[in-house]
């Protein structure tokens, strides 16, 4: 899924925004993050450390906000009855993957962020933190190794042997 959609970003923008902004913008996008945005640089060309840095820094920046206010986001949302659905979903969601967390505390956080799978990465990791009350200052680190994990595991398929066969 997120190569499809990384495929619609760069079929759509390629040639009216800078490569660099298309694979940044994919990785500020939960589902998609730090591994949609490496298979679309790799799609266009973007030499592997530029495009690394650019994904990694586009994947974290919503993981403090995550970690600081979902909350009071999810509380603002469920008095909105069309999104307390959707808030539910995604309690439901962590709620399942806190399970693992729990039972390997910081090892369960960090395989949750680094085995690049769908219904994982930063977000759901960052979800996950905050529901169970974990400090941004405990989480916010494990996320980021988190995602460099991950970052080399895509980074490996993209450039390294799918890569080869892209180009």
């Amino acid at each position: 899924m997120a190569e499809s959609i990384a495929n619609w970003f760069v079929e759509v923008f390629d040639g009216k925004i800078s490569p660099e902004l298309i694979i940044f913008i994919i990785s500020l996008f939960p589902v998609l993050e730090l591994r949609g945005g490496l298979i679309a640089a790799g799609l266009l060309n973007i030499p592997l450390a530029k495009a690394f840095l650019i994904c990694f820094v586009g994947n974290m920046l919503p993981v403090p906000f995550i970690l600081l206010f979902i909350r009071k986001i999810f509380e603002v949302m469920k008095r909105a009855k069309p999104l307390q659905k959707l808030v539910k979903k995604m309690e439901q969601k962590a709620e399942k993957n806190s399970d693992k967390i729990r039972k390997y505390e910081l090892w369960g956080l960090l395989l949750l962020v680094a085995i690049p799978l769908p219904g994982t990465g930063a977000w759901t990791g960052a979800l996950v933190a905050a529901l169970m009350d974990m400090s941004l200052k405990r989480s916010l680190p494990i996320i980021a190794v988190g995602v460099v994990i991950a970052g080399l595991i895509v980074s490996a398929l993209m450039y390294g042997l799918v890569g080869n066969v892209i180009h």
